[in-house]
């Protein structure tokens, strides 16, 4: 039986892609499950520093399977199994980024709001959509806002409005847009840029910014001093010392 996500790990990059092609990668109970359990793997694998998520196929992500909605198979062990992905994704001390292509709509966009960065091709169609089927969306109500602000959550979540790759590059729902044709390279960037930077300080950087809309930043600051005195007794600085030293790039390689 083929798996509907699969996960492929090069130099230190996890790549899960959804993988129900035929039906524009949309959600089921299986779908969810198999993506939980890839992120957590890849959460906890020690050689990898950036995970990715891609669509297998004409499109990132359709959204809900509306035939298995409409048949009565969604339910809570779906919405459990989903939100275990889209934690796993948010709080694994690593970074996750989406590739957004054709259609990245509904639990697709959900998803691609909990990883931390996304790049969308310039052809991608997104949007949420839920509640035209009588639904909220659950990935994305509770993260929209952070990224794009309250207003403009309102105005996607309430009214479905599908928005362009351009569009939701100006409101910062996406990072960057590119043609279709260019996503490996936008990839390559994105992954030097992880590479070049220390996987604890980036750990850290990475949970604190999460945290920092949940509490009282000022009740932080010791969190954020003993994460600063973890950096600084960290390899990743003294590899950084020797690097300024030696006048060359440091090199934080996963499998040190």
């Amino acid at each position: 039986m083929t798996s509907p996500v699969t996960s492929e790990i090069a130099a230190g990059v996890a790549t899960l892609t959804l993988n129900r092609p035929a039906v524009l990668n949309a959600l089921d109970g299986a779908l969810a499950a198999a993506l939980a359990e890839s992120a957590e793997r890849a959460a906890t694998d020690e050689s990898v520093f950036l995970v990715i998520v891609r669509g297998g196929g004409r499109a990132f992500c359709s959204g809900m399977d509306r035939t298995a909605l409409a048949a009565g198979t969604i339910g809570e062990p779906f919405y459990r199994a989903w939100i275990r992905a889209l934690n796993a994704l948010e709080d694994m001390p690593k970074v996750s980024v989406a590739v957004l292509h054709g259609y990245a709509i509904g639990g697709g966009l959900q998803l691609a709001l909990a990883c931390d960065l996304r790049i969308a091709t310039d052809d991608a169609v997104l949007g949420l959509g839920a509640t035209r089927h009588g639904i909220i969306p659950d990935g994305a109500v509770l993260r929209l806002a952070r990224v794009i602000g309250l207003g403009r959550a309102k105005e996607l979540a309430l009214l479905n409005d599908d928005v362009s790759p351009q569009d939701a590059r100006a409101m910062g729902l996406v990072n960057w847009v590119c043609r279709p044709g260019e996503v490996d390279a936008a990839l390559a960037r994105v992954i030097a840029k992880v590479r070049s930077a220390a996987p604890t300080a980036t750990a850290h950087t990475k949970r604190l910014l999460n945290e920092s809309f949940h509490r009282d930043p000022r009740a932080m600051v010791e969190d954020v001093v003993r994460a600063q005195n973890a950096c600084m007794a960290s390899w990743e600085t003294a590899e950084a010392n020797s690097a300024w030293r030696e006048k060359r790039e440091p090199e934080y390689r996963p499998d040190r």
